[in-house]
């Protein structure tokens, strides 16, 4: 049997790849022995882990600013034959890079997220991919075109200090020191967000409330933002504030469309293309894939989703593992899903569920593979 394992990360409790090992560890425990293991990812976490396993390619580490401009650590990832780079927003801009209580897009910027691809085009990148999932800024990606050489006047002709998000203090963009390295660059926008920047499904409204802006903020800060994305059309001669993917990480897709010419990918698509998925999944005789959370919203670019509609051309059958599956799934079997297999086996606090994960996906794939022999015994006896 050939078993394809083409999971996402159960988000704080284990990667893509630590996932995919354990799946893969007891398939050949079990003597499965034709296994092929992909991690996968949708252009948040664990996109550049998902790359690096199937590209090869080294992390470079990166002094930066976080999210609230202290020094940090970031790395991106880089493959030095294709000269492509891998930068996730959330390495150097991320949520998980400050505790609740700091939460405030007045202040948090993706300047660190630009340091990043500074550093990636003194590498000599010319390709790079931006996997926007999780940051902790709603800036328009303000930050970003302050660390590559933009610069954001006020009124009284002085400089918009970095990580002062107040948008609507932007009388004028100057872009005549702007690195232009990146104009010649393929950039691709890895995510599954579409949301366009502004209005009721931009990035203020759906995603403000989560990096720690109160509502009623909400529609001043969205407002503000309508004001930046005038000032660049009337700078660039171009508008990409209605471009699906415009308000992914805050508005930094917005800024990467109307700057430098970025083109919008599925971050799922791109690592499948990468990967060569669709002609692997097509010889496969199962395939296992997973995430962290099944719900409705799943249906909306998630990766389990993604790999059981390439399966479903192949008629492949699909297992799902998850931590949790939530509400009326229908829709999801009805995508090519063969079964939805939450892994906890025990009544249990979500902090211990996480904690040992590794454990119960371990016991579930075992649990698993024996219906599969036991089915195959009766289907024998027929």
């Amino acid at each position: 049997m050939r078993v394809v394992i083409a999971i996402d990360s159960f988000k704080g409790s284990l990667s893509s790849i630590e996932g995919g090992k354990v799946i893969e560890t007891v398939c050949k425990q079990q003597n499965i022995e034709d296994v092929i293991m992909l991690p996968l990812a949708d252009g948040g976490e664990g996109t550049v882990d998902a790359f690096l396993h199937i590209l090869g390619g080294v992390r470079k580490t990166v002094e930066v600013l976080d999210p609230l401009h202290r020094q940090i650590q970031a790395d991106y990832g880089w493959i030095e034959e294709s000269k492509l780079a891998i930068i996730e927003t959330a390495a150097a801009s991320g949520l998980p890079l400050l505790v609740d209580e700091e939460r405030d897009p007045y202040r948090t910027s993706t300047y660190g997220t630009g340091q990043l691809v500074k550093d990636a085009l003194d590498q000599g990148a010319t390709d790079i991919i931006f996997g926007l999932g999780g940051s902790a800024t709603i800036d328009g990606g303000v930050g970003l075109l302050q660390a590559l050489g933009v610069v954001f006047y006020l009124e009284d002709g002085t400089k918009l200090p970095i990580g002062d998000i107040h948008l609507e203090k932007i009388s004028s963009i100057n872009i005549d020191h702007m690195d232009r390295r990146l104009k010649d660059k393929q950039l691709f926008i890895a995510s599954d967000v579409t949301n366009p920047l502004v209005g009721p499904e931009g990035a203020v409204y759906v995603f403000g409330a989560q990096k720690g802006l109160q509502k009623q903020d909400m529609d001043g800060f969205d407002q503000a933002m309508d004001h930046y994305q005038r000032l660049v059309k009337e700078t660039l001669g171009r508008d990409e504030s209605e471009t699906p993917g415009a308000g992914a990480a805050g508005g930094l897709g917005f800024a990467l469309y109307a700057f430098f010419g970025g083109k919008f990918r599925s971050g799922f698509d791109l690592i499948c293309q990468k990967a060569n998925l669709e002609e692997k999944i097509s010889k496969a005789d199962l395939v296992i894939t997973g995430e962290g959370k099944i719900d409705s919203q799943s249906l909306y670019g998630k990766v389990p989703i993604g790999v059981s509609r390439i399966a479903k051309k192949y008629h492949v059958p699909v297992f799902v593992f998850t931590g949790k599956a939530e509400g009326d799934l229908t829709d999801a079997y009805q995508e090519g899903i063969s079964s939805i297999i939450p892994i906890i086996d025990e009544v249990t606090t979500l902090e211990q569920a996480m904690k040992e994960a590794p454990s119960y996906l371990e016991r579930a794939t075992r649990r698993t593979i024996q219906i599969l022999r036991t089915g195959r015994a009766i289907q024998n006896k027929k």
